[in-house]
C-alpha cells in the first residue's frame, strides 16, 4: 500500500473529481489518496464519485478554508 497527496486547492468542480480520477487510475487497491481542496463542492462530489467507482472516503476534515479527504482505492 502507498499513500499519495493530491493538491487540488483553487480548482473548481469538476476539476477535483477529474484529477482524482486520473490519480486513481495509476494506483492499486488499498492505496490511499489525501486530497487537499478549497471547493466546498468536493464534500458531495467526491463521496458520490467514490460510490460509483468502488472507492471509499475514510476521512474528511473541513476547517472552513481547507477540505482534506482521504480516499482508499478499491478493487
Amino acid at each position: 500500500m502507498a499513500h499519495y497527496v493530491l493538491d487540488v486547492k483553487g480548482l473548481l468542480c469538476p476539476m477535483p473529481v477529474i484529477r482524482l480520477g486520473e490519480q486513481a487510475k495509476q494506483l492499486t487497491a488499498g492505496d490511499t489518496v489525501e486530497m487537499h481542496a478549497t471547493d466546498p463542492g468536493v464534500k458531495a462530489d467526491i463521496p458520490a464519485w467514490c460510490r460509483v467507482h468502488g472507492h471509499t472516503v475514510i476521512e474528511e476534515q473541513d476547517d472552513g478554508d481547507l477540505i482534506c479527504m482521504v480516499i482508499e482505492i478499491g478493487e
